[in-house]
């Protein structure tokens, strides 16, 4: 056996004891692009091995009852793929002024050991002190879309973009992609310079309703952030009406088989690799922007929450599944960036998430999966602040607004606690501010409710 071969054989070998015993877990931060998975991870991080106190962290049961110990970075396992640029994220957060880390563009990973002084079952009998491994990976959401079109063929994929390159919020943007498509003859033999020509007009159409209409559904995802794909022939693909009669040899052949390659190559491994060995997960969703953006993307945006769920592996976790086939056995639901409406709408907010859930969560929970829903912020970008008006006290929220120089208090408007159709929809729509990241002014950050989140996600593994 070679040095290799053991190296893995034994690295195995202590996956699987930590796996018996409980002391692995990886986590899944499921988000679709902007929905704070970065800051997430990033506070997460931070509250762990910097500020872990029972004053700052009250319903982390193992940091209140004062058996947690110390948590660190540790290397990980994957020495292919980047790690997550923590310290850089940091250095965003707390500068001055103080501005969110950048999107990721790639994917990252991360490993932390928390160390903790066990109270119950065969971990305080071995000793003193455990060690729990929480394995992290962050990866743009723009990607993360991509896995719904495994379950689709080129010509389902097209009509199902063509669709909605038509939609109002879209039309704009995608006119002159859909100009220069009613021109295509998608039946005569191949011309890569056409279609590479064609397809950067799609890659182009796909930037515009991002940058302007905010939309999350765009496929293919690396067309927006290409990675180490940039360039490639496998990007060169667009959505094209099926012809009545498919004949072999033609631009269409061409474009059905780069997009069925796409998939083969580039979403299958991801998926593979990334989504098939979680233990838990939670799902980050920012309601205020999709609120913000009207129906149409906020109706958009929840399909794809929803259709997403389906590539997870789900079910209640128990030795064998841990030790081959882990399952996701706990959910936790997130209205992220919960500090940028007054207090008094927090309950709102999840009231509103769940309903958008429910369904699905029902039938999890039927499978054995516990969930929970939640309104949190993973870091404060805002104060709340009283106001008296008419003798009224209005709960409003003092902050920086994002690429704004003056601090303001304001008054957002109250979110519904259910879903709207289109014609429920306020004339006025919902004016939610974008805040700047607000750190103390000793560098610590402040966080709402993420001791809660982590009690959920990981409190029954350090006890």
């Amino acid at each position: 056996m070679s040095y290799s071969r053991l190296d893995k054989f034994k690295d195995k070998a202590k996956n699987i004891l930590k796996r018996t015993l409980d002391s692995h877990i990886t986590l899944a931060v499921t988000g679709l692009s902007g929905s704070g998975k970065t800051a997430f991870i990033s506070a997460l991080v931070h509250q762990l091995t910097e500020q872990a106190n029972d004053k700052n962290m009250p319903f982390f049961r193992v940091v209140r009852e004062g058996r947690h110990i110390a948590t660190t970075l540790v290397p990980q396992k994957a020495l292919n793929i980047p790690t997550f640029a923590y310290r850089q994220a940091m250095d965003s957060l707390t500068s001055k002024p103080a501005t969110w880390p950048e999107s990721t563009k790639r994917i990252n990973t991360l490993r932390l050991a928390m160390r903790y002084r066990p109270n119950r079952g065969l971990r305080a009998q071995l000793g003193d002190t455990a060690t729990l491994t929480i394995d992290l990976i962050d990866y743009p959401g723009e990607w993360l879309m991509d896995l719904t079109m495994l379950n689709m063929d080129y010509a389902t994929w097209s009509n199902k973009q063509l669709n909605m390159l038509r939609s109002p919020v879209r039309k704009d943007h995608g006119a002159e992609f859909l100009d220069v498509l009613a021109q295509f003859d998608s039946q005569k033999s191949v011309d890569e310079t056409e279609l590479k020509q064609i397809s950067n007009t799609y890659k182009h159409a796909l930037r515009a309703i991002k940058q302007h209409a905010h939309a999350a559904n765009l496929q293919p995802g690396r067309m927006l952030i290409p990675g180490d794909l940039e360039g490639a022939p496998l990007l060169a693909f667009f959505p094209c009406q099926a012809p009545q009669l498919k004949q072999d040899n033609t631009q269409y052949a061409q474009l059905e088989a780069r997009f069925e390659a796409y998939k083969a190559q580039v979403v299958k491994p991801f998926y593979k690799e990334y989504f098939c060995r979680f233990d838990r997960q939670v799902v980050l969703v920012d309601l205020l922007r999709a609120l913000k953006l009207g129906p149409e993307i906020f109706a958009e945006q929840t399909d794809a929450i929803t259709d997403l769920l389906a590539f997870f592996e789900y079910g209640k976790s128990n030795l064998l599944r841990r030790l081959f086939s882990p399952n996701i056995d706990k959910l936790l639901f997130v209205a992220n960036k919960a500090d940028q409406v007054g207090v008094n709408y927090h309950q709102d907010l999840a009231l509103l998430l769940h309903d958008l859930v429910k369904s699905k969560a029902n039938e999890l929970t039927f499978s054995g999966v516990e969930i929970d829903t939640m309104a949190m912020a993973a870091i404060c970008a805002t104060h709340n602040k009283s106001v008296k008006e008419k003798g009224r006290t209005l709960h409003c929220i003092y902050g920086k607004p994002l690429h704004e120089e003056n601090w303001l208090t304001y008054l957002p408007p109250q979110p519904p606690r259910y879903a709207l159709s289109k014609a429920q929809w306020p004339a006025h729509g919902f004016d939610y501010l974008d805040f700047a990241p607000m750190p103390n002014e000793d560098g610590t950050l402040r966080h709402m409710r993420l001791d809660h989140a982590l009690e959920f996600l990981i409190g029954d593994k350090v006890r």
